[in-house]
């Protein structure tokens, strides 16, 4: 596929029903992981301009940033802390619309304000989360958690 995306601007279902099939493309056929967990981001960026997309993996006892677009970020980050690894102890989405309410937030930046986090589950086990960060205050709904999880759980892990 070439490397061009074709951005759509509208409400956000609009926005994520046309970047979907387009993240599809860049990934499929393309079996090394990072080159389409970064190509997903990119995708992800460049459709929203989020403030932060990106992922971080399972390793050990930690996450580990992974692909990701926005400024630089907390590198490794342990099981039922902040929001990333909450999401990943409790194996579900969470959306939080304060980021300066949530106990225990790791503040990588100041500049982020809402945040989003979806576990990657693949086999039952949680094995990296998708995070994702605004400058503002309550950007993230239900919408925003449906289709990052259809996101999520269409990209090829592997085994």
């Amino acid at each position: 596929m070439a490397e061009d995306l074709s951005i759509v601007k509208g409400d956000k279902t609009a926005e994520y029903q046309s970047i979907i099939p387009q993240i599809k493309a860049l990934v499929t056929g393309e079996p090394d992981l990072i080159a389409n967990l970064a190509n997903t981001v990119g995708a992800l960026k460049e459709q929203f301009n989020w403030f932060w997309v990106g992922f971080y993996l399972v390793k050990g006892d930690e996450l580990v940033l992974a692909p990701f677009q926005g400024p630089v970020a907390c590198t490794r980050i342990k099981k039922g802390r902040g929001v990333c690894g909450t999401s990943w102890a409790e194996a579900k989405t969470l959306i939080v619309p304060d980021v300066e309410a949530f106990p225990g937030h790791i503040a990588c930046s100041s500049l982020s304000k809402s945040e989003i986090v979806v576990p990657v589950i693949r086999n039952g086990v949680v094995i990296g989360v998708l995070d994702v960060d605004s400058e503002l205050l309550n950007h993230f709904d239900e919408t925003d958690q449906q289709f990052l999880e259809e996101i999520v759980a269409s990209l090829d892990f592997g085994a």
